[in-house]
């Protein structure tokens, strides 16, 4: 299997698309003869064509929007929105329109739209470049969320995201494409190719939406996480010495409910983290649904790691960025409850 990165998993998985299935094309802001502002999609148009890859005006709602109307009449398009923060413009034709297709026309039409975007901060974007808006989306009945956190996740989930007949808002952690990310920003950040999830297989594979992974077996505590968090929480893990068992979630709807509750009535203690703000957060969700599914095996108060509730502070961006630091406090706090 080759060696990639998050960027290039990516890549290989539109580019397998592009050839199988003559329906799918991809359009967005300079994803075209640019490549896209991270590259992801660099080299497809060249090689499959300007009506399959293609660049837009500015205008992220007429983006969604004629991505909508194309899928209604049987294409399958990859729409990418340049950051997660230029998405909100687009909400109204994603949350009232793409999302309510199926059930509006009672199954006549659907929106296989997959909508991807870099979301979630590290690189010093800012409050305008660094947002994680995920909790909008799966509040949504009728839209799936997938957020990966490994090049062979990445890949995997795309084509899964892309052969569905409903439309899927596919996060992409930017601090994750060339590498690894543990929160540990004072260090040097490891290429993908020192990690097991960059062998990559070059065609055709799926990791199919609703199924979560396991990605460090524990008895002491489980970790809830997805995106850039899962690697912050095997490093807290690490860190503290704490036998903890870490669940990468990689879709939030649907969601893996099985393989979460089997793990908190192992170990009677819950730990979340993501990186978005607090309030409101994805976290509270799954917070309710451990409550609601394994109160009685509960040991200690469920704890949660997140962002701060303020806008993303340039200056102060490992202030607000849920570090290992912080999951090892919350970890303990588990522990001692």
């Amino acid at each position: 299997m080759a060696i990639m990165n998050m960027v290039q998993a990516l890549n290989s998985a539109m580019d397998v698309l592009l050839s199988r299935d003559p329906d799918v094309l991809i359009f967005g802001e300079d994803v075209g003869y640019f490549g896209g502002v991270f590259r992801v999609t660099e080299g497809l148009q060249k090689r499959h064509g300007l009506t399959r890859c293609f660049d837009t005006p500015i205008g992220e709602a007429g983006i969604v929007a004629m991505g909508i109307g194309m899928a209604a009449y049987g294409l399958r398009p990859i729409i990418e929105i340049q950051f997660a923060d230029y998405i909100y413009p687009a909400y109204d034709q994603i949350v009232s329109e793409a999302a309510r297709l199926r059930y509006r026309s009672g199954g006549d039409f659907t929106a296989p739209i997959t909508v991807r975007t870099p979301y979630g901060g590290g690189i010093f974007g800012g409050q305008t470049h660094s947002q994680s808006p995920e909790a909008l989306f799966t509040h949504v009945a009728g839209l799936k969320t997938v957020i990966p956190s490994n090049p062979y996740d990445a890949k995997g989930l795309l084509i899964s995201a892309v052969e569905c007949d409903d439309p899927v808002i596919f996060l992409e952690p930017k601090r994750l494409y060339n590498g690894p990310f543990n929160g540990h920003h004072d260090r040097p950040v490891q290429p993908w190719s020192a990690h097991p999830a960059s062998q990559v297989p070059d065609g055709h594979y799926v990791v199919p939406l609703g199924q979560a992974a396991i990605v460090r077996p524990g008895e002491a505590v489980t970790v809830l996480a997805y995106g850039a968090m899962v690697h912050v929480a095997m490093a807290a893990a690490q860190d503290s010495e704490i036998d903890a068992e870490v669940i990468d979630l990689r879709t939030l709807i649907p969601l893996d409910i099985e393989t979460i509750t089997a793990s908190v009535r192992k170990t009677g203690r819950c730990v979340i983290v993501h990186e978005a703000t607090r309030t409101s957060g994805f976290g509270a969700e799954l917070s309710a649904l451990v409550q609601e599914h394994c109160f009685h095996h509960l040991e200690a108060p469920i704890e949660r790691v997140a962002g701060w509730d303020t806008p993303y502070p340039h200056a102060f961006e490992w202030d607000y960025f849920p570090g290992p630091a912080r999951v090892t406090a919350a970890l303990r706090r588990a522990m001692e409850g």
